[in-house]
């Protein structure tokens, strides 16, 4: 009997659609479990642009504000100031105000807060009161994301703390969700605490963070690193139809401190041979004279400046606070990979590996200069037989690749991590999902919940991509 194309095409799309309406009922899943032991505290901690920034003074919303500055502003009031004399950021006039759960129409941690508390059974906890006696609580990690992870460290462990002290239990132990950027933070923490291990090139791990910690979720962390970074400090952050400028990037610490790590192969040539070049040296920048030693980058810098004088003594500022938080970036990203003692958290991995993600760039000749091309398609000098499309990008999420998402200098999982990657993996879950939506992917909530709800580790999940 034959059967009609058409009548086939009827048939596949019935069943296309049937798969797409299918979604696991995560209330009647976990139901049982919200209700039984209690569960130790968690804490939600977004990634970079993850948390709101308002005027101290005036309460006016800086980021994301309103869908008009979303769409046109160029966010030039984000900078932080640099203090000359310490090169340190002074205190300015902005401050943390909630958590960007939701910007124009579109979700980034609503989803997940609701389904903590409406399948999972916790409840917002706000710190200075006590605990109800059998009830599961969140709490939600706002920060400043532009400031030195460090220092986020250090604010995390005053929540964790002020939760030990309601608990009235100083042994209290938390499980983390962390997304993107965030991930580094609960990295570092568990590593060192508190502890600033920047100032020097030895990295003594104490575990200390590790102690206050039971599970910790990482979902779309560049453990590796990010291009996207490198490229956000070199031309500046999308946004809407502007973008934050290059001089506003410089200024935000911890964008240096996802750069790619040195381990990692992302320049090549056109023809597509590694280039042996040091990103982490400002030798680097000024000689392709980019982020704020590009002439168009620097004529903003010194925009106000009402004499030589002190436009001079501005681009010396930031050349030198340059100099210190590219240096301060490189000892981070080997902090969170040398070697530790045996790991008292290994960490559950949620990530994308079906978009294609930014992983390399290419250094070509052009007109007598070295220039750095981000995008295949702005590849001049293309060889014959070079895909640059395959060169350049790596199956992830958009803004991390899979292999920067499980801490592997190969994409291929046949390859052994590097001696120098030292990364206590439990287990590795994967979305068809973009970075900015990965918190409301609805196979990701559950397995959050079964892994958070479980009553102990051997019922979380499968022992897999270990190495």
């Amino acid at each position: 009997m034959k059967v009609s194309r058409s009548f086939m095409a009827i048939i596949l799309l019935s069943f296309l659609a049937g798969c797409a309406g299918t979604r696991p009922d995560l209330a009647r899943l976990y139901a049982g479990h919200a209700e039984a032991t209690p569960r130790p505290p968690v804490i939600l901690i977004p990634g970079a642009l993850g948390s709101r920034l308002a005027e101290a003074e005036t309460g006016r919303e800086i980021w994301p504000g309103s869908v008009r500055r979303l769409l046109l502003a160029d966010y030039s009031a984000l900078a932080l100031d640099i203090d000359p004399a310490t090169l340190e950021p002074l205190t300015g006039p902005l401050v943390v105000s909630g958590i960007t759960d939701r910007a124009i129409g579109r979700d980034f941690y609503a989803a997940i807060l609701e389904v903590l508390e409406s399948a999972g059974g916790y409840r917002r906890h706000v710190p200075g009161q006590a605990p109800v006696p059998g009830q599961n609580y969140y709490h939600v990690f706002a920060y400043d994301w532009r400031q030195d992870l460090v220092q986020s460290v250090r604010q995390l462990d005053a929540l964790i703390e002020s939760i030990r002290a309601d608990y009235g239990d100083p042994e209290l132990r938390v499980d983390i969700i962390a997304h993107s950027m965030g991930g580094l933070i609960a990295r570092y923490y568990g590593r060192y605490g508190t502890d600033d291990v920047l100032d020097g090139n030895e990295f003594p791990v104490s575990n200390r963070g590790a102690e206050r910690m039971r599970r910790v979720v990482l979902l779309g962390t560049p453990n590796l690193g990010a291009v996207g970074a490198f490229q956000t400090l070199a031309e500046g952050y999308p946004i809407g139809l502007s973008k934050i400028p290059p001089d506003v990037v410089a200024t935000f610490p911890s964008t240096f401190q996802v750069m790619p790590h040195p381990i990692n192969t992302w320049l090549v040539t056109p023809d597509g041979h590694e280039l042996d070049r040091d990103h982490f040296s400002s030798f680097f920048w000024r000689r392709f004279q980019i982020s704020v030693f590009d002439a168009k980058v620097q004529a903003r810098i010194t925009r106000h400046a009402t004499s030589e004088a002190e436009a001079a003594m501005l681009l010396e500022t930031y050349a030198a606070w340059f100099d210190k938080r590219i240096e301060r970036a490189r000892r981070f990203v080997w902090s969170l990979t040398v070697p530790e003692p045996e790991p008292k958290v290994r960490f559950i991995i949620f990530g994308g590996n079906c978009h294609l993600t930014p992983a390399r760039v290419v250094v070509e000749e052009f007109r007598g200069e070295s220039v750095l091309r981000f995008r295949p398609g702005s590849v001049r000098d293309r060889r014959s037989g070079v895909d640059y499309e395959a060169l350049m990008l790596e199956p992830g999420d958009g803004a991390v690749t899979k292999a920067s998402l499980l801490a592997r200098q190969a994409l291929d999982p046949t390859v052994a991590r590097h001696r120098y990657i030292y990364f206590p993996m439990d287990y590795a879950f994967f979305l068809c999902e973009r970075h900015d939506r990965l918190t409301g992917n609805v196979h990701f909530q559950d397995n959050l919940l079964h892994a958070l709800l479980a009553q102990d580790s051997s019922e979380i999940g499968p022992r897999i991509l270990t190495r």
